[in-house]
Parts: structure tokens; sequence; C-alpha cells
């Protein structure tokens, strides 16, 4: 059985920061990490590993510094692991992104199961994973909060804010995880050792010329969407003290005062 998971290298979203007169975000020296769905998925298939035996192939598309991300996924257990990576994919959004992800698949070849995260925190667009499956024609469950293998088929309980839904799935399927789905372990020494010693050598890059992509459809032209502007949301506190001499005539002041600024649909207390 081959599990192929997707991952992404994304800066720690915790410390980027905006430039106030260009508007872009500040990656230097800003710390990469995997997608912390991205890093549920890959725990989704080393545990189905575990149980069943089998192939863990780790796919990423960025710089030659997104090796530092597949090297973390080896050092955790993959078996291998895919970089795309060309100058023609820069600029790509999520359809174009999800056409290369996808034509890479396809050339990785004899696949069971795809595990991506639910959506990366540097672009919280989750659309990703379901135009991959989309473009591979397979079937899709996304939101995975349980999985579990039986029969040449997957069974998925899916998280719904009203409730959960579970669905069953043949093989070959695209799953999407959130946090819930499990714990992320953490690397061992061996797996450490083992990926940083000779981890290069299983890390195979794939470019442009190596994948069956029109390049009309890939990177910046190809991409219908783009990013028009980045900024930093403005807070603004406004605080008023209500005066009254009674309790109930604050109350009242205080339900008027909410229905003026629209918070409340009834009109102030009677």
């Amino acid at each position: 059985m081959k599990i192929i998971v997707c991952i992404k290298q994304v800066p720690n979203t915790s410390e980027v920061k905006i430039n106030p007169e260009t508007k872009t975000l500040i990656r230097d020296g800003v710390e990469s990490i995997i997608n912390p769905d991205d890093k549920n998925a890959l725990e989704a298939a080393l545990k189905l590993k575990d149980e069943n035996n089998a192939q863990v192939v780790v796919l990423s598309m960025g710089p030659m510094q997104a090796k530092e991300a597949l090297l973390e996924a080896l050092a955790m257990g993959a078996d291998s692991a895919y970089l795309i990576s060309d100058r023609k994919f820069g600029g790509s959004d999520t359809w174009a992104t999800a056409t290369i992800l996808a034509a890479a698949i396809e050339k990785i070849g004899d696949y069971d199961l795809i595990i991506c995260g639910r959506q990366a925190i540097d672009g919280d667009t989750a659309q990703v994973g379901p135009e991959i499956a989309e473009f591979l024609n397979i079937p899709q469950v996304t939101y995975a909060k349980e999985l579990k293998l039986q029969n040449g088929a997957v069974t998925v309980k899916r998280y719904c804010e009203s409730k959960d839904y579970e669905f069953e799935v043949e093989l070959p399927a695209l799953i999407t995880a959130i946090k819930e789905l499990n714990t992320v372990r953490y690397p061992s020494v061996r797996g450490i050792f083992k990926a940083y010693e000779s981890g290069e050598d299983l890390i195979k890059v794939l470019t442009f010329d190596d994948l069956n992509v029109d390049e009309t459809q890939i990177g910046i032209k190809g991409s219908p969407t783009n990013v028009h502007r980045s900024f930093v949301p403005v807070k603004e506190k406004h605080s008023e003290f209500i005066e009254g001499s009674t309790a109930m005539e604050k109350a009242k002041l205080l339900l008027t005062k909410l229905y003026e600024n629209k918070l409340i649909q009834s009109g102030g207390a009677k």
C-alpha cells in the first residue's frame, strides 16, 4: 500500500510581520515550519504504516529550502520524498498549485491514498486538497477527525459544526486532516540520524520538464486568482461609561446604546 502525503513549508505565522510601506509579508529571519495540519496528515499516514505495513511518500512544492521540511518528515518515519521546484511554478495560486501537485502524483503513480492537511496557515483557503482530488478524478473526504482502512476502502468521520458524519469511500481516495485527527509524534533519535545523514538521497527533485503540465495553467500567468494586497487589520477600542442613579436606569441606558449600535434587534428597555 502506498500513501502520499502533501506537505507545505510555511512561515511560522506567530512571528510574521507585514512591511507597513509595501504591505507584503516580511519573511527574512522568520522561522519556516511544516504546516500544522499537514503534520496531522503525516501522522495519520505513519499510523497507517504502522498498522498496515504501508509505504509513506511525502510530496512538497516550493524552493530548495523546502528540503528541510521533507527531511523532518523523513525523520518522523516517511520512506521517501519528492520536492517539486521550478521557477516556472512561482506565484501559483491554489488552482495552479493543485494542477502541479496532481501531475506529480500521477508521475509517482501506484498510490492508494492521498492525505493532505485541511489548509495552510499562510493562506487558509482549504482548496488545494479538494482540487487535487478533482484533477485526479478520485473521491475525497475533507475535515477528517477519524479514519480507518478496511476491505479496500477508507472509513472517515468528518467533522461538521452541527454534527459529525461518517463516510466510506473506495480507494484510491483523498483525505484532508484536521488537528483533532491525532497527536503528532516527535522524530526518533534514530530517525533524525537516518534522515540527516542520508535523507538527501531519499529526496527526488521534480521540475517542470519532469511533469505533464500545461505552462499556461501554472505560475502567476496561469493562476486565475491573485493577492491584491496584504495588510494588518486595524483594531480600535472605544470605552463608554453608563451612568445612572439606579441599576434599572443603567440597564435601560445600556440596552438603548446596544440598540443604537445595532447590536440587538429590539428597542431599549421599557
